[in-house]
């Protein structure tokens, strides 16, 4: 295959990424575009348009030129290794704000290419990471998800509460969904308080939906709760976290906590929380976390191991140490 010079205009970095991906999926490894559209959750006619683009770009000559800036090798590697269904990484930075800017950014990015119709998201509504990826999507055409739909409870301090709606409103506008909100806290003091809200007929019809969920949009935390989930309301105390490093916990999704092998820690805290199980958690098909950072390389890791990803979205330094093992 012959070099072509690029005739068309600049493109960026994540449309470069999508491009080099499906070449080497089809030129490479031999998928045919079928197993491409299924690997990737994009649609038949954009593999075609995506390979011919790649040719017009010289990125397709005799072998799969990746352009500068990407990681394609490693996310390969990685996607591999924790048997992924796909990997996106950015550069990683020091700063915690460039992180959260790049990772939204990729989510952004990443989602735009692969919500193609018909999903119903899940979302995890207390991650500024989620809230930057939200801010940097378009609006699309045509509807690509029928419902947005709060994987936990929703409700938290007032402050900080209308950036919980705002997160699942604004996803639901952006993809033409209908939102799904949970009228009631992530984490009550009492069990019994748990067990008398999940009766509450608002509370169950939304928990009702959470099987039907096909995307999952989630972050990974670390024992020390984000900023935003600290602000809500909803993060546990001093008391509770001790009690659950001692159980050997380093990280949670949904405030489901896991082992460093990833496998479920099961505490008091349980039946507090008002949200999907770890089982449903790991259930959904198509289940893209996103969280970077080396403080919680140890986490992330371990979500990996314990199948509660299949889409990761990283920086280069976690990626890094998810290999060095």
């Amino acid at each position: 295959m012959s070099p072509r010079p690029s005739v068309r205009t600049a493109a960026s970095p994540e449309h470069l990424r999508l491009l080099a991906k499906v070449a080497r999926l089809y030129f490479e490894s031999g998928l045919k575009q079928r197993e491409i559209c299924e690997a990737l959750h994009i649609s038949q006619p954009r593999v075609s348009r995506l390979l011919k683009e790649a040719q017009e770009r010289g990125i397709v000559r005799s072998i799969v030129e990746v352009p500068e800036g990407l990681h394609i090798d490693l996310e390969e590697r990685i996607a591999l290794a924790y048997g992924l269904a796909d990997v996106m990484i950015v550069d990683s930075d020091d700063g915690r704000s460039d992180m959260t800017a790049a990772l939204g950014g990729a989510t952004a990015a990443y989602l735009e290419a692969t919500l193609t119709g018909g999903d119903v998201i899940g979302i995890s509504t207390w991650s500024s990471t989620l809230l930057a990826a939200v801010d940097r999507m378009r609006v699309r055409t045509s509807p690509v998800a029928e419902r947005v739909i709060q994987m936990f409870g929703g409700v938290g301090n007032p402050d900080v509460q209308m950036e919980a709606t705002r997160l699942t409103s604004r996803l639901a506008e952006l993809t033409g969904a209908r939102p799904v909100f949970m009228p009631c806290p992530a984490v009550v003091s009492d069990a019994s308080i748990a067990s008398a809200l999940s009766k509450d007929a608002g509370v169950r019809a939304v928990a009702e939906q959470w099987d039907d969920i096909t995307v999952s949009l989630v972050g990974i935390g670390s024992l020390e709760p984000s900023p935003l989930l600290a602000r809500s309301g909803n993060a546990i105390g001093a008391i509770e976290l001790d009690a659950l490093r001692a159980r050997g916990a380093v990280g949670d999704i949904a405030l489901r906590y896991f082992g460093a092998d990833g496998s479920e820690i099961s505490t008091d805290l349980d039946p507090r929380v008002i949200g999907m199980s770890g089982v449903q958690l790991r259930s959904v098909p198509r289940r893209i976390a996103l969280a970077g950072g080396a403080h919680k390389a140890a986490a992330i890791r371990a979500a990996l191991l314990g199948g509660w990803v299949t889409v990761l979205i990283t920086d280069t330094q976690v990626a890094a140490q998810l290999l060095d093992r």
